[in-house]
């Protein structure tokens, strides 16, 4: 599970629905321990810190998924499997972490190769992904927009950074990932090695609308097929570059769809659509 903004905004919509109102009875955490599953301070007093407060909220906050119960904050990085088990629903035998309630619901979390799951009182978690992510306007609104676009190349248009490493590193754009970048990039036609002084002024307002105009469907459309939600569906935005397209034909021009590793992780790319680098 790779939570970016569009999975973060469904998975938050659906946890406002099924748990808005919910009492919490009783918090199990690091109940499996895992390596790379990260908490805040001792997982061991989430019980006390979580018990007997009410879901309020939950919201989007880049790719981090954050509930309100309370005075306290339950935030889940975007490494999390994050379920919800009705009342009678076994939750899964290994877990990170457990909230019960009162209703005999339940909503599990848990990493496979990591990911955070956090609670604390509101204003103590300092974590500067978290904190940025709260500080800059979600490409899903309108205060991102292009004026705002334009003062994050401000400085960049000077440094040898590619498309994807301006688009997706140092949180210029929270929840905007490695997994999101690919269409958007392909419905620019932009090669993700591309770099970004290189590209017209034309070229980066087409960036922008890219960037916009696929979140909003994405998001629309419940997150990427590649992902699932909160209750194991898979999202139903059919990714056109994704590990489930590769080597098929490109849907505008027919050119298999190539996939490289490049910055520490991979990028898909048409050749026919997006040129070379």
């Amino acid at each position: 599970m790779m939570i970016e903004l569009p999975e973060a905004t469904t998975i938050a919509e659906q946890v406002c629905t099924a748990l808005t109102g919910k009492r919490i009875e009783s918090v199990t955490a690091n109940h499996s321990p895992h390596k790379f599953a990260w908490f805040y301070g001792d997982p061991g007093e989430y019980d006390n810190l979580l018990k007997g407060q009410t879901v309020e909220n939950a919201i989007p906050c880049g790719g981090l998924v954050e509930i309100w119960a309370g005075p306290a904050r339950i935030l889940f990085g975007d490494g999390v499997n994050l379920r919800y088990h009705p009342a009678g629903e076994k939750a899964p035998a290994k877990h990170q972490l457990l909230i019960e309630f009162y209703d005999s619901s339940s909503l599990s979390g848990s990493v496979q190769m990591y990911g955070g799951l956090w609670a604390f009182r509101a204003g103590q978690f300092d974590n500067p992904y978290y904190l940025v992510a709260q500080e800059k306007p979600s490409p899903l609104t309108d205060q991102f927009n292009y004026s705002y676009f334009e003062s994050l190349l401000e400085g960049e248009k000077r440094q040898p950074l590619s498309a994807k490493a301006f688009l997706a590193t140092e949180q210029r754009i929270p929840g905007l990932g490695n997994g999101v970048l690919q269409d958007i990039l392909w419905t620019a036609r932009i090669h993700p090695k591309r770099k970004v002084a290189a590209l017209s002024d034309e070229e980066l307002h087409v960036l922008f609308g890219s960037v916009k105009s696929v979140l909003k469907q994405m998001a629309a459309e419940g997150g990427r097929d590649t992902e699932r939600d909160l209750y194991g569906c898979p999202g139903r935005y059919k990714t056109i570059l994704s590990r489930n397209t590769v080597d098929k034909p490109c849907p505008a021009c027919g050119s298999a769809i190539k996939k490289a590793a490049y910055m520490g992780g991979s990028v898909y790319y048409c050749e026919g659509c997006q040129g070379r680098h």
